[in-house]
């Protein structure tokens, strides 16, 4: 039998780091998460791929499993960086559309009212979103305005006595057909400053249309949002996000969320690689045997160990009240990195046949792409640590 095997819930960790790092009822958690993956959604994904829908089971299965707060882990556990980004690694071992989904909800989402509400709206809020009775999502990115976005935005809010009217456009926001909450960033058109609404998506003045045609992360219903002087109450304002650094503050936290997902696709790659080149027979014999298969698969568990050490040492920096924007940055940029040389190492092994949805390194090879740029692009995440590196700006 092979030494390094495949854990059920954790795929192949060689030092060890879930067990390090997690209690036992946190692991217990998320092998009851991986269990309702295998069973009940992992068939649905091929078909969810192939047709660019997310199939309404994956949220009726994830929400009951409470993976916000799960029986027997610490609220303390349950809340920290740590246990989030192995929930968020498990998802993407399975589907990265699938863990973009929930992260939408549990990371961008909860993140946002966590640390841009008032200490008032948080209490209100945060059991609600915890539960998915309140669904949400993330909208900063405009059609014309990514990286750029800081200094670029042009979606506004102007004050009108205790309401806010919001007019602009928001593009590439995940989930946004289908939540009940927009998170929408907006300046403020007498100040200048950044603010955070939560506006209804069946608010008067708020159209979303899907985006279609993509290549990467399908299931997932990334929108383009038109708001047309919508009114907000000054109640649904964000009270903490008075400004940019504000939510540089939000965009911190969520860039490990992404870095966890970037290292969950290449376990999921290399799982999928190794099961193809055990079955697939060639010249008489598994391919697994041949030289430069097994060089490919194990430089994929070199880039996933390499990636594991790099976030679980950031979620314990974290966890600890350290918080620097060159640590997340260069988690997310290097693990995005390696995850794209992974899954095409992945999708080599197999051969033509890689590029089949059956096989399932098909899914993990076109959603790299997708990771690779959300959250912050190679460009932007390495000028952010160049920048921390030097002293010195690149930024225009």
């Amino acid at each position: 039998m092979p030494a390094l095997e495949s854990d059920a819930t954790f795929g192949i960790d060689p030092y060890g780091f879930a067990q390090t790092h997690l209690s036992a009822p946190a692991r217990d958690a998320l092998g009851a998460l991986q269990r309702t993956l295998d069973s009940e959604i992992r068939p649905l994904l091929a078909d969810a791929w192939d047709s660019a829908t997310m199939p309404a089971e994956v949220w009726e299965k994830l929400g009951p499993l409470d993976l916000m707060r799960p029986a027997g882990v610490s609220d303390a556990e349950a809340r920290s960086s740590m246990f989030s980004g192995f929930r968020n690694y498990v998802l993407a071992r399975t589907d990265v559309s699938v863990a973009t989904l929930y992260n939408a909800q549990s990371g961008l989402f909860r993140t946002t009212v966590a640390l841009g509400g008032s200490a008032e709206q948080v209490a209100r809020l945060d059991p609600l979103i915890a539960s998915f009775r309140l669904t949400g999502t993330f909208a900063l990115t405009e059609p014309d305005h990514g990286s750029d976005i800081a200094g670029g935005m042009e979606t506004t809010a102007r004050r009108d006595g205790n309401d806010w009217i919001i007019s602009g456009a928001k593009r590439w926001i995940g989930a946004a057909a289908a939540v009940d909450t927009l998170a929408i960033f907006a300046r403020d058109s007498e100040t200048g400053d950044v603010l955070a609404f939560l506006v209804p998506r069946r608010s008067p003045g708020v159209t979303v249309t899907p985006i279609e045609g993509k290549i990467a992360l399908r299931p997932v219903q990334n929108a383009a949002i038109r708001l047309d002087d919508v009114r907000v109450p000054e109640t649904d304002r964000l009270q903490n996000v008075r400004g940019w650094r504000d939510v540089a503050r939000i965009l911190r936290a969520m860039r490990s969320d992404v870095a966890w997902i970037a290292t969950g696709l290449q376990a999921g790659a290399l799982d999928a690689a190794v099961r193809y080149t055990r079955e697939r027979t060639q010249f008489g014999r598994p391919v697994a045997g041949f030289a430069l298969v097994q060089e490919k698969l194990a430089r994929i568990l070199g880039n996933l160990t390499s990636s594991l050490g790099m976030v679980v040492q950031l979620s314990a920096r974290q966890d600890a009240g350290e918080f620097a924007d060159e640590n997340s940055a260069l988690a997310k940029m290097q693990t995005a990195l390696l995850a794209r040389r992974s899954v095409a190492l992945a999708r080599e092994v197999c051969g033509g046949n890689g590029l089949l949805l059956e096989h399932g390194v098909a899914r993990f090879f076109a959603d790299a792409e997708a990771v690779y740029s959300y959250e912050g692009t190679h460009e932007i995440t390495a000028l952010i640590v160049g920048r921390a590196l030097t002293g010195e700006s690149a930024f225009v």
